[in-house]
C-alpha cells in the first residue's frame, strides 16, 4: 500500500493554498485520470483501430465494436454501461436497433468487460445517453448501409432502391434479404465515412422518444439476473472483512482462536493498513476466509479485535455542525462576484437564513460485492460495478501490472446511486484471491455497507439576500461549507472545488444583478463520496428554499415570485463573467443555461398541481425548480399536516425537460424516483458519527421512506423537446427537499432549514 501511494502522490498536483484555495476543473480530471476514474480519456485514447469512424470525444463509433448479427438472425448489442435499474441497456438497445432497422424481438444484450476501446464507461453523472447517442446512432446505421450494400451488390440494383427494416434488406427487384445472410459480408466492406452516413430523421424513429417495455424486468421478475452477489465459480471461499471502527484507524492485535472453531471457516487475515488518501483501497483490517458467506459472519463476529485509533477518532457529527455553520457565518473565499454585492445588501431589507444537511448513506438494496480470481499472472473480477474500466486501471495500479492482464465483468447492479463506482470492494477481493490462492468472493453486509461506505457530504449554507422597497431581490449572497469529495483523493483539500460549486450554486438562477459566492473551509473525516445529484441536493435546499422565504418577505405567490426572480428569457453565460462553471463537461453552446426553459417547467407543473386552489387547513402546495445534469425540473408537493405531527403527501406534480428523451417510460420512472429518494432523505436520511465511528448500522436505525409513508400520486411530465438529450437519473431528486419543506410553510406557517425534518428514530415532524 505504501508503495501503491507512493506511485500516485508523485502524480498527483501540489496543492498549493496560496496560489488557488480549490481543485480547478483541469486539476481535477488530471488526478482522475492518474487514479483510473475514467472521465478524463483523450480522444485518441479512446480508438480502437485504425479501420474505425472516427466521432465524439467520447468514443468509437465502429458497428463492429457494437453490434454482431449472428447467423440465426439475432442482433447482438454490446452496452458498455451498468444495469443498475434505470434501463440504461433497454435505451443503448434502442438508439442502435433504430438506426440499424434491426427485429426488437432479436435483440440480444451482451454486456460488455471494462476496456478502453469503448470509451468513458463511468456509469454516473446521468450522461450515458448523452454522451453516446450520436456514436451510437452512426454505428447502427453505418451497418444498415453495409448490409444494405451487400443486398444491393447481390441484387445487381442500386443501393438507392433498397430499403431496410425488421432485419430484411427489401430490393427494388423484388428480393429480399435477411441480415443474417448479408452479416459476414458486410463485415468484410470498408467502414463508410461518418459524414456519408445517413441518420434516420425523428419523423422516422421506431424506438427512439417511445415507451418501449425493459430488456432486463423480465429476466429479473423471473429470477433470471444475475447480480453480484449471485457470482459463484468451483472451488470458490467465501470472506467478509472486519474493519477499522473509524477511517485510517489499524489494528493492534487480534486473536482469532474462536473465529477458526466456527465450522467452515478456513483462515483470517490481516489486510495492509491503509494511509491517506483514501481513494479507492481497502480500508484494512481482519478477513475472516470461510466456505459459506454465513459463516464467515460468524467467525467475523467470534474475533477479538483490538484497534489503534487514527486521526478521525474524535469526529463527532453534532459537532461538526456547528463548524460548519462557523464556517458560513464568517467571509469565506470569494468564489464569483457580480455587481456591488455589499452595497445593494446594506440598501435594502435585508433577509437572512442558514441550512443544513446531514451526512447521507447510499444503502442499495445489493450491497457491493466481488468475486476474484488469479490464473498465472492474469486477474479476473466479476463485480456489481458502476465503471468496469475504472475498477480495471485501479487493480493495475494497486497490483504494479498491466490493465491488459486485467478482466472486469460488470454484473446487473442491484442499485447503486453513486456508490458502485468506487470498486475498493473489488480491491478487497482480489488481494484476498492472491493471497489464498483460490476464487475469493467479499461480500458487504448491510452492516459494512452503511458503517464503512463513502458519504453524502453535510453542509451548510448561509444566504443574504436584500429586497427594496417594491420586493424585487435586488442582492444575493450565497455561503457554503461542506467537506469536499475531492478530499477523498487529495487530503489537503478543505474546501469546495469548482466542480461542485458549478451544481446550484455558481448556476443559481434566482440570482440578481448582484450576487456573490463565497465558500468555507472545512476538513473531511469520513471518506466523501459522490451520491445521487451530488452537492446539487444541498444546494437546491438551500437556495429553493430561500426563494420562498424572499417571497415571504415580499408578500408574493411563491410561484410567481420564483418567476419574477429567475427574470426575462435569456441564455446565460457564466464563463463570460469570469466563472470556472462547470455545465457538467458539456459545450454552453450545445447545452446553454436557458431561463425559458426553467421558467417553463415551472409553469407546467404549478398548471399541473392546479396552482392557486384552496387548500384546506393543514395542507400546502410547495415549489421548487431547479437545473442539473443539463435537465430543467420543477417540482410541487401537496403535503398535510396532522396536528400530532404526521405527514401525509398525497400529490406530487413534476415537469422535467431534458432534451430528447430515449425512453419516455423510463425516464418518467427515474425523475419519480429521484423525488422519492429525495423525499426519503429530507425526511429520515441522517448518517451520524461518534468517536470516529458511524453509529448507524442497519435499518431501521438508517432510516428511508417506507411505502405507507411515500407519495400517493407522483405525476411526471416530459416536456418535448428536440434539444439535445440531458440527464434523467439525478435531476428529479434536488428539488424534492426544498418543495417539501415549502409545502409544509405553506401548510403549517414552519419553517424548515434543517435535514433531516424527521430524523432516523421519529416518524412525526418536530417530535
Amino acid at each position: 500500500m505504501q508503495n501503491l501511494w507512493a506511485k500516485y502522490s508523485t502524480e498527483i498536483p501540489a496543492f498549493n493554498k496560496a496560489q488557488s484555495p480549490v481543485l480547478n476543473r483541469r486539476t481535477f480530471l488530471r488526478v482522475s485520470a492518474t487514479l483510473g476514474m475514467g472521465v478524463a480519456l483523450t480522444p485518441s485514447a479512446l480508438l480502437a483501430s485504425n479501420n474505425t469512424i472516427e466521432t465524439t470525444q467520447w468514443g468509437n463509433a465502429s458497428p463492429h465494436l457494437w453490434i454482431n448479427i449472428t447467423d440465426a438472425g439475432e442482433t447482438e448489442i454490446v452496452v458498455h454501461r451498468s444495469e443498475m435499474g434505470q434501463q440504461i441497456l433497454t435505451a443503448i438497445a434502442q438508439i442502435i436497433t433504430d438506426e440499424l432497422d434491426a427485429e426488437w424481438e432479436k435483440v440480444k444484450i451482451v454486456q460488455a468487460e471494462g476496456d478502453q476501446k469503448y470509451g468513458d464507461q463511468n456509469t454516473d453523472g446521468s450522461r450515458s445517453v448523452r454522451l453516446n447517442m450520436q456514436r451510437l446512432r452512426i454505428a447502427g446505421a453505418s451497418y444498415r448501409q453495409m448490409l444494405m450494400q451487400v443486398a444491393a451488390e447481390r441484387a445487381g440494383v442500386s443501393v438507392s432502391s433498397c430499403t431496410a427494416k425488421d432485419g430484411i434488406v427489401q430490393c427494388g427487384n423484388g428480393r429480399q434479404y435477411h441480415y443474417a445472410e448479408l452479416a459476414e459480408d458486410a463485415n468484410r466492406l470498408p467502414l463508410p465515412i461518418e459524414s456519408d452516413v445517413k441518420l434516420k430523421p425523428r419523423s422516422k424513429w421506431r424506438y427512439m422518444g417511445k415507451p418501449v417495455r425493459s430488456l432486463t424486468v423480465k429476466k429479473i421478475v423471473a429470477g433470471q439476473a444475475r447480480y453480484g452477489i449471485d457470482q459463484d465459480m468451483d472451488n470458490m471461499v467465501h470472506a467478509v472483512i472486519a474493519r477499522p471502527p473509524e477511517l485510517f484507524g489499524k489494528v493492534n492485535h487480534y486473536d482469532d482462536k474462536s473465529a477458526l472453531n466456527v465450522p467452515g471457516v478456513i483462515q483470517t487475515i490481516q489486510l495492509p493498513e491503509v494511509a491517506p488518501p483514501a481513494l479507492f483501497q481497502p480500508l484494512g483490517g481482519v478477513a475472516v476466509v470461510a466456505t459459506d458467506t454465513w459463516a464467515a459472519i460468524q467467525g467475523r463476529n467470534q474475533l477479538d479485535i483490538s484497534w489503534t485509533s487514527g486521526a478521525n477518532a474524535q469526529y463527532d457529527s453534532n459537532e461538526y455542525r456547528a463548524t460548519l455553520l462557523e464556517a458560513v457565518r464568517k467571509p469565506g473565499t470569494a468564489r464569483f462576484s457580480r455587481g456591488e454585492v455589499d452595497e445593494a445588501l446594506a440598501s435594502g431589507t435585508r433577509i437572512e437564513a442558514e441550512y443544513t444537511t446531514a451526512h447521507l448513506a447510499h444503502s442499495p438494496m445489493e450491497p457491493p460485492a466481488a468475486l476474484a480470481v488469479w490464473q498465472d499472472d492474469k486477474l479476473t473480477c466479476w463485480a456489481c460495478v458502476q465503471d468496469p474500466q475504472t475498477t480495471r486501471n485501479f487493480l493495475a495500479g494497486y497490483f504494479s501490472m498491466d490493465p491488459a492482464g486485467i478482466t472486469v465483468h460488470a454484473t446487473l447492479l442491484g442499485g447503486a446511486f453513486g456508490r458502485k463506482s468506487k470498486p475498493d470492494f473489488v480491491v478487497e477481493a482480489a488481494l484476498l484471491a492472491k493471497i489464498v490462492g483460490k476464487p475469493v468472493k467479499v461480500t458487504w453486509t448491510r452492516e459494512d455497507d452503511l458503517q464503512h461506505g463513502y458519504y453524502h457530504a453535510p453542509s451548510a449554507q448561509r444566504l443574504e439576500g436584500a429586497l427594496d422597497p417594491s420586493g424585487r431581490c435586488v442582492a444575493l449572497l450565497h455561503r457554503t461549507a461542506f467537506p469536499s469529495i475531492i478530499s477523498t483523493f487529495v487530503p489537503q483539500m478543505n474546501q469546495g472545488s469548482d466542480l461542485e460549486i458549478s451544481q446550484g450554486v455558481l448556476d443559481n438562477c434566482i440570482a440578481p444583478a448582484n450576487f456573490r459566492v463565497e465558500t468555507g473551509e472545512v476538513n473531511a473525516h469520513v471518506r466523501i463520496g459522490w451520491l445521487r445529484s451530488v452537492c446539487n441536493n444541498f444546494h437546491a435546499f438551500g437556495a429553493q428554499s430561500f426563494a420562498a422565504e424572499l417571497a415571504e418577505a415580499a408578500g408574493r405567490d411563491p410561484r410567481d415570485y420564483l418567476l419574477e426572480l429567475i427574470g426575462a428569457d435569456r441564455i446565460i453565460d457564466l464563463a463570460a463573467e469570469g466563472s470556472t462553471y462547470d455545465n457538467y463537461q458539456a459545450d454552453p453552446r450545445e447545452y446553454p443555461l436557458d431561463t425559458a426553459r426553467l421558467k417553463h417547467v415551472v409553469r407546467v407543473a404549478a398548471e399541473k398541481a392546479n396552482w392557486g386552489r384552496q387548500m384546506a387547513p393543514g395542507t400546502g402546495l410547495g415549489i421548487a425548480v431547479h437545473r442539473s445534469f443539463l435537465t430543467y425540473v420543477a417540482t410541487v408537493i401537496e403535503v398535510a399536516v396532522h396536528q400530532n405531527g404526521q405527514l401525509a403527501i398525497p400529490g406530487i406534480w413534476v415537469a422535467a425537460d431534458a432534451g430528447t428523451v430515449i425512453n419516455t417510460r423510463h425516464a418518467k420512472d427515474q425523475i419519480g424516483g429521484g423525488v422519492i429518494f429525495g423525499l426519503s432523505n429530507a425526511l429520515y436520511g441522517e448518517i451520524t458519527a461518534s468517536n470516529g465511528s458511524i453509529d448507524q448500522s442497519n435499518f431501521p436505525a438508517w432510516r428511508v421512506m417506507r411505502f405507507h409513508e411515500s407519495p400517493s400520486n407522483v405525476e411526471v411530465t416530459l416536456i418535448d423537446s428536440t434539444a439535445p438529450p440531458a440527464g434523467a437519473g439525478e435531476p428529479g431528486t434536488p428539488t424534492a427537499a426544498p418543495a417539501l419543506a415549502n409545502a409544509i410553510f405553506a401548510a403549517i406557517g414552519q419553517r424548515i432549514r434543517q435535514l433531516p425534518m424527521m430524523g432516523n428514530d421519529s416518524d412525526k415532524l418536530f417530535a
